[in-house]
């Protein structure tokens, strides 16, 4: 009865690890770790390997492993020839060894760096379809006893399921990526750029955006340079009635004075030539639609007075005509500077800013949202894994820990450019936080003496570890801010970009009083 009792407990534990492993079919190292953890659990053992064969017949490498050599793996070299792994593999069957080192093919290095002595094992073949694509070692059954048929058999039905995820799982990330190269296809046919909003300040000022849209204002965006606010100007287009109709950009800091005139209202002295070739300035060209002006406090006094013209009556002249021009274009316009400043300065008409600002929008710089920095982060990483075509599955803990504590000042195009930097030059399938190359101008002068103190105090301790200097710099820099706000933690984490009750669980964990 006793028997039995084991038997169907050792069902149930097969059942539930089933569960567990269907439910981690979207991440492929997750679903390696659960396969070897189920099978542990299983037969009781001291630690585990999972060996996987790569296409064109090469030699098998260590995905993952767990206990004694602990995780390990992400393609990891394994020197497996003539080994207990290469025969299972190569003859599609499955071993049991309890007196491991008395076997030829027993490797006493195991692949994964194994730090205990192996008297027992399994070895069992991961199928697909009936074939081999890798292999499952077990070592030393639990209380120094040896490994079963029964034991075997529970494996055997756990690689059945564990064939199937693993299959699953290649199939999924496949469809993923080519869900991906679609995406990025449509939006290069298509000009407009995916938007992803990934914090609840983005979402608030998607609201916005949704009632903003359905006017005819003028909207005026502003930002610092890199927070997205073209891609703003995009979706107030997209979610307008005039979605159908152009959307025409203008980067007013990109064309000289002359050029910048011509394009936007054109030439009585090229009109005959345009109207031959189909070419019209981007006035016409917007004509029904959008008339996007990034960079627009870089526009002449002369063509301000223009544009004010274009906003207050719907005409223009072109230059060197005096026959007005009718147009039906709505306005949206995008700056990075002080634009109140200038027009105090006198650089910048205030009729015009006042015109311009109806309906203003301010996109928050990437450091005030940092909760959007991580699903940003894979979104690049999915996007440049593809262009690259070098799949990396994720960030490590340290690479995530330095994106976070980055100030950004480059905002979301800084965060962008690193991630494709990283993917260029990194290996797959980690991306790990060296391979981000992030400048230290991008903490500050506070920062870059903090940064100073934190790798000073390193180098007294014996754990210089990438992941101790940025828990150090996290504690410098939160006391540091704890300071300048006199110990009030509301304004703290205002100044951090986090809220009060997360600060409050960070001092806690950084140890703060």
């Amino acid at each position: 009865m006793a028997s039995k009792s084991v038997d169907v407990e050792k069902l149930e534990t097969l059942i539930e690890t089933q569960m567990l492993i269907n439910s981690s079919y979207t991440d492929l190292d997750a679903l390696l770790i659960r396969i070897l953890e189920a099978a542990m659990r299983l037969v009781e053992c001291e630690s585990s390997s999972l060996l996987l064969a790569k296409p064109a017949s090469q030699p098998l490498y260590v995905a993952a492993a767990l206990g004694i050599m602990g995780t390990n793996g992400g393609d990891a070299p394994a020197d497996i020839d003539n080994s207990v792994a290469d025969w299972v593999y190569t003859h599609n069957q499955s071993v049991i060894l309890n007196d491991a080192g008395s076997d030829d093919r027993f490797c006493s290095v195991v692949p994964g760096g194994t730090g205990g002595i192996n008297r027992t094992m399994i070895a069992l073949a991961l199928r697909v379809n009936g074939d081999c694509i890798g292999v499952i070692e077990l070592f030393n059954k639990a209380g120094g006893h040896d490994f079963t048929r029964s034991d075997l058999k529970l494996l055997e039905l756990l690689s059945t399921q564990a064939g199937i995820a693993y299959q699953n799982a290649k199939k999924f990330r496949t469809a993923q990526n080519e869900i991906a190269l679609l995406q990025n296809s449509l939006h290069t046919a298509g000009e407009y750029h995916p938007f992803i909003a990934a914090s609840s300040a983005m979402r608030d000022l998607l609201v916005i955006v949704d009632k903003v849209s359905k006017t005819k204002s003028s909207v005026l965006i502003v930002g610092e340079s890199g927070v997205g606010k073209e891609l703003f100007a995009e979706q107030l287009h997209l979610k307008s009635p005039r979605a159908d109709k152009p959307f025409i950009r203008v980067n007013c800091a990109a064309l000289s004075p002359a050029l910048l005139e011509n394009e936007l209202f054109g030439s009585a002295e090229h009109s005959a030539i345009d109207a031959v070739s189909g070419r019209f300035c981007r006035l016409e060209a917007a004509e029904g639609g959008t008339l996007f002006l990034d960079e627009v406090c870089e526009l002449p006094l002369h063509l301000q007075e223009k544009l004010l013209r274009v906003i207050q009556s719907g005409t223009f002249e072109k230059a060197g005509s005096g026959t007005p021009i009718n147009v039906d274009v709505r306005i949206i316009a995008a700056t990075n500077r002080n634009i109140e400043e200038l027009v105090g300065q006198g650089k910048f008409r205030g009729d015009l800013y006042y015109r311009l600002n109806v309906l203003p929008i301010h996109v928050p710089p990437l450091r005030q949202r940092k909760e959007a920095i991580e699903p940003l982060a894979h979104y690049f990483r999915k996007k440049f894994s593809i262009e690259t075509n070098k799949m990396f599955e994720r960030f490590s803990s340290d690479a995530l820990d330095l994106m976070h504590s980055y100030y950004w000042p480059g905002n979301v195009r800084e965060l962008k450019n690193s991630v494709e930097r990283a993917c260029v030059l990194g290996r797959p399938p980690v991306l790990q936080a060296g391979d981000l190359h992030l400048s230290v101008s991008g903490y500050g002068t506070d920062m870059r003496t903090l940064n100073g103190n934190v790798i000073a105090a390193s180098e007294q301790l014996q754990d210089k570890t990438l992941r101790t200097a940025i828990h150090n710099f996290k504690r410098m820099y939160v006391k540091h801010i704890l300071e300048e706000t006199a110990g009030n933690q509301t304004a703290a984490g205002k100044v951090l970009g986090i809220q009060r009750t997360y600060l409050s669980r960070l001092l806690n964990e950084l140890h703060i009083r």
